[in-house]
């Protein structure tokens, strides 16, 4: 075979992988074999193709090379997607898990992503290709990149600053080294077209160092509220804009018409360069207005950024009149830079409406991480994972078909998913959000099980073509090549679309009141035909203004409610069943309560909100013409479904005697050790981040309460200390009203740190141990005893001073709890019977359970232990929200009673110095507590109680199982 017919038969490989899906056409793809892109070849035929130059064991060693660079530098990648996978998992148990989550994205996927591919990007354009000598230092820079990001993640997880300036230096420090290499390589290559793509690269890795100092600045503890917002805002426009948006805008600009397979446009060198300039002029002004704290002109440069984005999302648009997306990798990247757009212009909007330092940025985590990044990032693998392994245009082919596996579906599903996830509470419902963001993440994590087939496709094909050839045979024409087979992308976006349909509709209808739908509504008559229209508000004093209004009977009523509350959402229902739904702070919705023919009862259905008098009445004017009826029914139920309005569920209507579900975990009593924490000068800082949830949670056999939840349980975490430390506590808010944190352990003005903060907002509460003792936390939201028996409380330990150390220390924390029945828990709740708090329970103040650490028989399945000879110490507080309690250890006397901070018995010393006594009982009122200390000399089962025997037979009782 001649020359000419060599290259002609590789020109003719070259057009049938194109034709067949191969995506190893274009610029970026240049060692990849025959490659084009706007018409510029970069490489005469494909590897060991025949009448090639080199022969296969060259190519071989060549092409062995480039793959151990490229699978020894991406193995951290893979590492990182199985860890992110691991603590999604497992995230309620780890320490600052969704920072965590989020930056094992941003840097365990992204910035690993980044300092790869735009290294063989840089290679490919500037047809500069690096010895081999020089990946051994590429490689020491990846892994030097993964061990400052471990070390950066363990300093946040542990609260151990210096490690997190480490961290934060160590990335900053590799990524600049890596913008240098660039630069170096653009100033050694000749003159090439397409270097504004490396222009982009250098720009960005030089903007990540500054993130990474505003990130470290962020970690410290010493931040006021407004700081920390305009440190977080120039942090994430620098790492997020500017370092992750830089670089995929710089590598869309070559990488969109390779992936599409056409030519890129002649303006797009011009137009990249513009929308360089433009976007670097944006995050100049972004950063500088954040750092300043003028929100006009921190917005604006985001409006400037978006501009150039702008310029970007036109030249894209018009490469793909030439060609359409339709396969994952271009359906998924076009979908990410939608995002990324909106996203900036939703961030412009944040800015200029919020003051900094309650700046909602979070709203913007699932958009900028998910919606952009992640699709992106999983666009751009699919892409050039199957073109990098090579093979053949036969083995890139076998291994696109199986990353394009329903492709539109997938890509729909995320999006609706997404689009869904990002839309208020008060619009989806808790469920609706928890379902599909179930349903989007599994459609993100199918990208791993597809790449694993992916591969073994590739590696098939490639034995095959070894064999073949080593049994002499010539290489057959594939019919696919030729005509390949459609994707079924419209089949597949209505099953897609179906899907999330199917989660949306099993969300709404297992809480459909939590999306204002109500299905029981009374009958009307058709009236005078005449309708009344009023406005109401709904106030932060629990109140609904006006309350009461006179309607001719017959006539239609229509409200519009406003809620003028700040923290808080609230809704307007009727006792005909109609509703508002809820109604977020500062939103306006209309309920039309139907023809009014008689008096009609409202109320809000916040739990505790009717309880507290916002209530409202319709009372009529005239007479009611014959054949009209009354069309309100006389239905008590909420129509919201958190508010219980039934009977109140009494104690001796629970079984205490039976088994706790499969799915229950006991709390463990035993109070840890004081965690060592960060030394910020001279004190020990504590941090924590309390997240509201709202769950289903078993606190009985059989029982189940719809939960409000300082963290993944009903009782909020412990915290540990000594005097002079110092706490600073997150509070966030994912709930779906208005919720609050105080803290009895510190001594603070409660106007700012205990304020109610709206749904989807976060504080910083921070205060200093000032005294010892075991003091209450808990939601500070009225109707405090509403929220506080839901949940929402805990206990912190503050050491006395010389605190001996003792053998055994438990810590039980009691409170009551008043239930009325709303329906069946889910599985993961134990499947009993499903409750939720009942206000007038409350306010006739007989609980239905006391409960110890947030169940009522866990320690009698569960028991404390201990030896006989050890000094055993139980620390008690009542957290209430009513009742107190009388703590007891039958068989057993305390010789050390500690209450509210001071000491009765120390080893049987009493204050007077007197010797000989003992105590049975240690009394506690609601907010109090205390410790005491004992010894058991012999072997056996103890009960402890409230020895209120009242409420020990409600749940308040425990046993210690002691050895000999």
């Amino acid at each position: 075979m001649t020359g000419q017919d060599a290259g002609r038969q590789a020109k003719q490989q070259g057009a049938e992988g194109a034709g067949g899906g191969d995506a190893s056409s274009g610029a970026t793809s240049a060692d990849l074999g025959q490659t084009h892109c706007e018409g510029l070849t970069l490489g005469s035929r494909p590897i060991d193709a025949p009448g090639s130059p080199l022969s296969s064991q060259q190519a071989g060693r060549i092409a062995s090379g480039r793959a151990t660079w490229h699978r020894r530098a991406s193995k951290p990648v893979t590492y990182w997607i199985v860890a992110l996978f691991a603590v999604l998992m497992t995230h309620r148990w780890i320490p600052e898990s969704i920072w965590l989550m989020v930056h094992m994205v941003t840097l365990g996927l992204i910035t690993n992503s980044i300092l790869i591919w735009s290294q063989h990007f840089t290679e490919a354009l500037l047809k500069h290709r690096l010895p081999d000598s020089a990946r051994p230092v590429q490689l020491v820079r990846i892994y030097a990149l993964n061990v400052s990001m471990i070390l950066l993640m363990l300093s946040i997880v542990f609260s151990i600053y210096p490690l997190t300036v480490l961290g934060s230096f160590g990335v900053g420090a590799v990524v600049a080294w890596h913008g240098l290499a660039l630069l170096n390589q653009l100033k050694g290559a000749l003159p090439a077209r397409f270097n504004s793509t490396v222009k982009y690269y250098i720009a960005a890795s030089w903007l990540l160092p500054l993130g990474a100092t505003f990130g470290a600045i962020l970690a410290h503890d010493g931040l006021n509220a407004s700081w920390h917002g305009r440190l977080l805002l120039a942090h994430e426009t620098v790492n997020i804009l500017g370092f992750v948006g830089l670089t995929v805008v710089g590598t869309l600009m070559t990488l969109w018409p390779t992936m599409l397979r056409t030519k890129m446009l002649p303006s797009a060198v011009t137009d990249s360069l513009r929308a360089l300039g433009v976007m670097c002029a944006g995050l100049a002004v972004t950063v500088g207005g954040a750092l300043a704290g003028l929100n006009l002109l921190a917005g604006a440069g985001l409006i400037l950024y978006a501009a150039g984005l702008l310029l970007v999302a036109v030249l894209l648009l018009r490469t793909c009149r030439q060609k359409k997306p339709v396969e994952f990798a271009t359906m998924s990247v076009a979908a990410g830079f939608a995002w990324f757009f909106l996203g900036t212009l939703f961030t412009a909007y944040l800015v200029f409406t919020s003051p900094f330092d309650a700046l909602p940025l979070r709203s913007m985590t699932p958009i900028l991480v998910v919606g952009f990044l992640v699709q992106v990032l999983l666009g751009a693998m699919s892409y050039l994972l199957p073109a990098r392994m090579g093979g053949g245009p036969k083995a890139v082919r076998q291994a696109n078909r199986e990353f394009n596996r329903f492709a539109a579906g997938r890509v729909l599903m995320v999006n609706l998913c997404l689009a869904i996830f990002a839309l208020p509470v008060s619009l989806t419902g808790s469920l609706v959000r928890t379902l599909v963001s179930l349903v989007g993440a599994f459609t993100l994590f199918a990208f791993v099980p597809l790449m694993i087939r992916g591969v073994k496709k590739s590696v098939a094909v490639r034995k095959e073509m070894i064999q073949a050839r080593a049994r002499g045979e010539a290489p057959k024409p594939d019919p696919e090549a030729m005509t390949p087979t459609p994707l079924p992308h419209l089949r597949n976006a209505l099953i897609g679309a179906l899907a999330v349909i199917l989660a949306v509709t099993a969300g709404i209808a297992s809480d459909p009141a939590s999306v204002g739908l109500n299905f029981s509504r009374g009958a009307t008559s058709t009236g005078t035909g005449q309708t009344t229209t009023i406005s109401v508000e709904a106030t932060s004093d629990m109140r609904f203004t006006p309350d009461t209004v006179e309607v001719p009977l017959g006539d239609r009523l229509v409200i519009e409610v406003t809620n003028t509350d700040t923290a808080n959402a609230h809704d307007l229902t009727f006792a005909n069943g109609t509703s508002t739904g809820r109604i977020d702070p500062g939103a306006t919705k209309t309920v039309d309560a139907g023809i009014i023919t008689g008096a009609l009862d409202g109320w809000c259905s916040v739990v505790g909100h009717r309880a507290m008098g916002m209530t409202f009445t319709v009372t009529t004017t005239g007479t009611l013409e014959s054949g009209h009826h009354n069309g309100q029914g006389a239905s008590g139920t909420s129509a919201d479904g958190v508010a219980g309005t039934g009977a109140l569920l009494q104690g001796t209507d629970i079984d205490l005697q039976g088994e706790t579900s499969e799915n229950f975990e006991a709390r463990s009593p035993v109070l840890e050790p004081v965690k060592a924490g960060e030394v910020v000068d001279g004190k020990t800082v504590h941090r924590q981040t309390l997240e509201v949830n709202e769950l289903q949670r078993e606190i009985a056999p059989g029982v189940a309460l719809d939960a409000w939840t300082f963290g993944e349980d009903y009782m909020g975490p412990t915290l540990h200390g000594k005097v002079g430390d110092i706490f600073e506590i997150t509070l966030i808010n994912n709930g779906s009203m208005g919720h609050s944190v105080d803290f009895h352990a510190g001594t603070v003005s409660p106007d700012e740190v205990m304020r109610t903060i709206a749904p989807g907002e976060s504080l910083v509460y921070r205060f200093e141990a000032v005294a010892s003792g075991i003091w209450l936390y808990h939601c500070a939201t009225a109707p405090m005893s509403v929220h506080m028996s839901a949940g929402m409380f805990g206990a912190v330990v503050i050491d006395p001073p010389d605190l001996p150390e003792v053998d055994r220390e438990f810590l039980l924390v009691q409170n009551d709890v008043y239930l009325t029945e709303t329906g069946t828990a889910d599985a993961q709740a134990g499947g009993g019977v499903l409750t939720s708090i009942s206000p007038e329970g409350i306010a006739a103040g007989t609980p239905s359970l006391t409960l110890f650490n947030g169940h009522a028989t866990q320690y009698l399945e569960n028991p404390l232990t201990a030896t006989t000879g050890e000094r055993v110490r139980i620390w008690v507080l009542a957290a209430g929200p009513s009742g107190g309690t009388s703590f007891h250890v039958v068989g057993s006397q305390f010789d050390t009673v500690y209450k509210e901070g001071g000491y009765l018995l120390d080893k049987g010393v009493d204050a007077f110095g007197k010797t000989g006594g003992a105590s049975q009982a240690l009394d506690l009122s609601p907010a109090q507590g205390g410790f005491v200390e004992m010894t058991f000399t012999e072997p056996g089962t103890y009960v402890f109680v409230n020895h209120d025997f009242a409420q020990a037979e409600r749940g308040a009782k425990g046993l210690i199982e002691v050895t000999g």
